[in-house]
């Protein structure tokens, strides 16, 4: 039996200018990461990240801090979805990040108000609404794709990594247990950086067995959602 590891990406730029890059926490976090795969004596064969520089940079300092060599194979099927606009598609005025930043601080809870606002957003995705370049289905779809091509290239008793977002792995969730789109909004929102979730490749295809699972992170400064 083979065996995927989906590894959400370390602490992007909330908030910043340019979202798809590290954080000074997120630097942190990936090389933790890092000693924590290395601790686990996961080697992968294969190794695959999606195309965003959050990726790319998360798997750069948890490899290294791994002692993983070899080539990252990238697979733009594992990218996340476009929040932007998503968020936009849902309010226009947001299209100005100075509008969305002011009616954000207005409520005095500018994060809790973020996270409502994101939820309406995505329910209004998943729903069917207009203004969206891909579907919620067609998201979902892709993400799908990415991971079987992905299972394709494990072979018994081997190993791959994948670095890559929580929506996308919120998604391969929701497909493999019960729940579908509901399951993924309650999944996409916890997903911790840097979490692994397992799975395994058989004879009867994909099978969940661990997800969001931290526990390098206990007892640090480093735990995030966002």
């Amino acid at each position: 039996m083979g065996a995927i590891y989906l590894v959400r990406h370390a602490q992007a730029s909330f908030g910043k200018s340019d979202y798809d890059q590290l954080s000074e926490l997120g630097e942190r976090q990936a090389a933790v990461l890092g000693q924590a795969l290395d601790a686990r004596g996961i080697k992968p064969e294969l190794v695959v990240r999606g195309s965003m520089r959050r990726h790319a940079r998360t798997a750069e300092l948890a490899l290294a801090a791994a002692g993983i060599d070899g080539d990252v194979l990238v697979d733009r099927g594992f990218d996340e979805f476009d929040h932007d606009e998503v968020i936009v598609a849902y309010k226009p005025a947001y299209r100005r990040r100075a509008v969305l930043l002011a009616d954000l601080a207005r409520t005095g809870n500018p994060g809790r108000a973020f996270q409502r606002m994101f939820a309406e957003a995505t329910a209004r995705w998943i729903e069917g609404g207009d203004g969206y370049s891909e579907s919620f289905a067609g998201f979902r779809d892709r993400v799908d794709e990415a991971v079987r091509r992905t299972a394709e290239q494990v072979g018994k008793g081997e190993t791959a990594v994948v670095f890559t977002s929580g929506g996308p792995i919120a998604a391969v969730v929701s497909r493999l247990w019960p729940g579908g789109d509901e399951l993924w909004s309650r999944l996409n929102p916890v997903t911790v950086n840097t979490a692994i979730t397992k799975l395994t490749v058989g004879r009867t295809g994909l099978t969940v067995v661990s997800h969001n699972e931290h526990g390098h992170l206990d007892g640090t400064d480093l735990l995030s959602y966002r």
